[in-house]
């Protein structure tokens, strides 16, 4: 894990179908915010007041954030307007993988000495300068105005990853020893597709844009999930649209259990 970049919560490869939603979103935005033309009706309707875009709505949810540490030796390093605040996720780590996410989350990733304050032990997303550089180094065409956009889809999916995660893991948590689960490790599988994903395709449907495989620790008991990612369809709303099935792998008894259980009703 620790010398494959590309293995996070959501890969780089995925970041095209990003861009591709985020700047459809950019510009569905300027289009609501243009001016219309002047009524031509004598009496005077006034507007409503514009509605917050969906970035302004969903930035306001999410974590406090910790200050990427500067040197007090090296001068700063340009920024491009680009924010170097970094926002804590909901997702606690495992203390038995304290290597850091290997893709650009830093190798401090998880330290908020900064703070002042005990470490909380949760992963911590990369600011949107670190996002942007992470992906020029990769090749991908990015602009400095997408990591509005893209940075907080990041952390939107796997927090909504994680929250399906916890729902599988609820009966689980009245007899949690240790705070409940943590994720422990990650992986990217795209080149793998899931028999459901190839069944799914084979009747018709499109196929997911990405997969990935989390290893979650349950105080000691460790429980194995497959992500497969879709693009959404459109809603009529502004932003952009995804889709996550996630479920526990059949690799393990525990996960052929879980799956059961579930399917009968019993969870």
């Amino acid at each position: 894990m620790a010398g494959d970049e590309s293995a996070c919560p959501v890969d780089h490869k995925a970041r095209e179908e990003w861009l591709a939603q985020a700047r459809a979103a950019e510009a569905s935005k300027a289009k609501s915010q243009s001016q219309p033309p002047p009524s031509a009706c004598p009496v005077d309707h006034s507007s409503a007041p514009p509605t917050r875009s969906w970035t302004q709505s969903l930035t306001s949810y999410f974590w406090s954030s910790q200050p990427e540490p500067q040197s007090s030796t090296a001068p700063p390093k340009p920024t491009n307007g680009l924010d170097t605040n970094r926002v804590v996720s909901s997702i606690p780590r495992s203390t038995s993988n304290p290597s850091a996410c290997p893709v650009e989350h830093g190798a401090s990733a998880n330290a908020e000495i900064e703070s002042g304050k005990d470490a909380s032990g949760n992963w911590v997303y990369p600011s949107e300068k670190m996002f942007f550089d992470a992906m020029k180094r990769k090749g991908y065409d990015a602009r400095s105005k997408d990591m509005k956009t893209v940075v907080p889809i990041h952390n939107a999916v796997n927090e909504r990853a994680w929250a399906q995660i916890l729902k599988w893991e609820q009966p689980y948590l009245a007899s949690s020893q240790c705070g409940g689960p943590k994720l422990e490790s990650f992986a990217n599988k795209m080149e793998r597709m899931t028999p459901t994903a190839r069944i799914n395709t084979v009747l018709g449907y499109t196929a997911p844009f990405d997969r990935h495989d989390w290893v979650i620790d349950r105080c000691g008991t460790r429980v194995d999930y497959v992500i497969d990612f879709y693009s959404g369809r459109g809603d009529g709303k502004a932003g952009p649209s995804f889709y996550l099935d996630v479920r526990p792998k059949l690799n393990t008894w525990e996960g052929v259990k879980m799956r059961a259980m579930r399917w009968t009703g019993l969870a």
